[in-house]
């Protein structure tokens, strides 16, 4: 199987010379769905926007990032084609970034923008074929019926569903979705989830999610690279996290600092080889 991500040798220091990035290495493999975890601070929503190619690795270090076979950096500088290469990967934010002015239809034909003509781009120009496409992309997130609305009257989860079927009309191969579930009531969170996993089990897209809540990391994604001070401190499947193994990781005190239920979770600290009880799938 190939790469779909690849990160070699990434640092990255802020202007206040705080190191926030340790020597990441990361290869993720096409069609895998990976949770990134870790206490706020930990790294993990600045090295998304690494991958994304939205910031750049320490000036002159031997950092390569690599989407798909293609170089999004290298050496804290960004690739001639970085256009292009955003082109094949969608990226989920917390906060949605839709244009609330606009109809959510018209949020999802804005993925399209990379295969139409800047001039038709630019004046909001769609065909009806463009305009079917995003139609069908909102009937797999399950809001077809809201198409005509304004982006600002949905609600938060059916907001960043429109958010994910613009990635679908991008024809994303990759998707990086930094907390996407961070603002959003527990329902909502579960549908957002089982979309992304549909679409990363239906369409062989390439799916990694920064999260807080472990439980959520551990019911949808086989892989969990877990942060800690900028460093990764764990790269496996969730069947290999077990209670003794977090605490290790990060101690329990501030195991409540990533989801209030997971106490809840991991219960049964007593027994500290037990692995995670995976909770029953929920249904969209």
């Amino acid at each position: 199987m190939d790469s779909a991500i690849s990160v070699v040798g990434l640092n990255k220091h802020f202007a206040n010379n705080k190191h926030v990035l340790k020597d990441i290495n990361i290869d993720i493999k096409q069609g895998e769905m990976v949770a990134l975890i870790g206490a706020s601070g930990s790294g993990k929503s600045t090295l998304m926007r690494h991958m994304a190619g939205l910031v750049t690795a320490d000036n002159n270090s031997r950092s390569v990032i690599t989407i798909n076979g293609e170089e999004v950096q290298r050496a804290g500088k960004l690739s001639a084609r970085i256009r292009h290469i955003r082109g094949s990967i969608g990226v989920i934010f917390q906060q949605f970034n839709l244009i609330d002015r606009l109809s959510v239809l018209n949020n999802v034909m804005v993925g399209q923008f990379q295969f139409i003509h800047p001039l038709r781009s630019h004046l909001g120009i769609f065909r009806g074929s463009e305009k079917i496409k995003a139609l069908k992309a909102l009937g797999r997130v399950g809001i077809l019926q809201c198409h005509t609305q304004r982006a600002s009257t949905l609600s938060g989860g059916q907001q960043q569903r429109a958010a994910i079927a613009r990635t679908l009309v991008q024809e994303a191969k990759v998707i990086l979705a930094d907390e996407p579930i961070a603002s959003l009531d527990p329902e909502s969170s579960r549908n957002v989830m089982d979309i992304l996993a549909r679409i990363n089990r239906d369409d062989g897209v390439t799916v990694v999610v920064t999260l807080h809540q472990i439980d959520v990391a551990i019911r949808h994604c086989h892989r969990v690279i877990a942060l800690r001070e900028g460093a990764v401190v764990f790269d496996g499947l969730t069947t290999e996290l077990t209670a003794q193994r977090l605490t290790e990781l990060f101690g329990m005190s501030n195991l409540h600092s990533f989801d209030e239920h997971l106490p809840a979770l991991v219960a049964d600290v007593s027994s500290p080889t037990k692995p995670f009880m995976r909770p029953e799938r929920m249904v969209a």
